[in-house]
């Protein structure tokens, strides 16, 4: 039987999930979300406490310790996954990724939407698999929100992200389609490279390094979290 894909789901929909050990107890929530450009994934998580708890705590969760992604919750195999915040911080220091408003550009110079969120799989892996955006006349689609899927190093640049122009072809409407949308463009990726041969050009690079998803307090760092988005 074949394995269901992973779940897509928006980074800033992870703030405030709880931190969950395999023997179900809660020991934190979400904080913050950082994001490791270079590696396209998720690098870790800043924490808060549980309920009257619920200020920033002195620990962080790298990815590294981190069992899985799931739906409802981020699953550790216990509470000795935590680490101390430097773990995660230095990520948060050299911020300055994928951050909301950043215009989306395709390689021939046309601004097809900006960023409103960043989408990562659920799993073992932690993904970044494509942008929430709100779409420029370009697409047809004047300020409508789409979901675009991203090749495995999106190319960023300042405030830009760079896309070659075949990615509007991978566009859908509806986050539910954007798993197959992402598969379909891996695909296509996958094909175009055997092509290229050894020698050949692969996808898209990242010229940037890792960035950090934060709430309202994260001064200096890419904010795309749940808290303050407008619909």
């Amino acid at each position: 039987m074949t394995a269901p894909p992973p779940a897509v789901m928006a980074a800033g929909d992870l703030t405030k999930r709880p931190v969950v050990t395999l023997d179900g107890e809660a020991v934190a929530q979400v904080k913050d979300v950082v994001l490791d450009g270079a590696g396209g994934r998720i690098a870790g998580f800043t924490l808060a406490g549980r309920g009257l708890l619920s200020g920033p705590l002195r620990k962080s969760l790298p990815w590294s310790a981190v069992h899985a992604l799931g739906a409802d919750a981020v699953m550790i195999t216990s509470a000795e996954a935590l680490e101390d915040k430097a773990a995660v911080a230095s990520w948060q220091e050299a911020s300055g990724g994928l951050v909301r408003g950043a215009r989306v550009l395709t390689d021939q110079g046309v601004q097809v939407g900006s960023v409103r969120d960043v989408l990562v799989e659920s799993g073992r892996e932690g993904r970044v698999v494509g942008v929430e955006m709100s779409s420029t006349e370009a697409l047809g689609r004047q300020e409508r929100t789409v979901f675009l899927p991203l090749g495995g190093r999106p190319a960023l640049t300042g405030d830009t992200l760079m896309i070659p122009a075949r990615d509007t072809e991978y566009v859908v409407e509806d986050v539910g389609e954007l798993a197959a949308a992402v598969r379909r463009r891996r695909l296509a990726e996958a094909g175009a490279e055997a092509e290229a041969g050894p020698g050949g050009l692969g996808g898209a690079h990242l010229t940037k390094g890792p960035s950090v998803t934060g709430g309202p307090d994260g001064a200096g760092r890419s904010d795309v979290s749940g808290e303050g988005r407008t619909p």
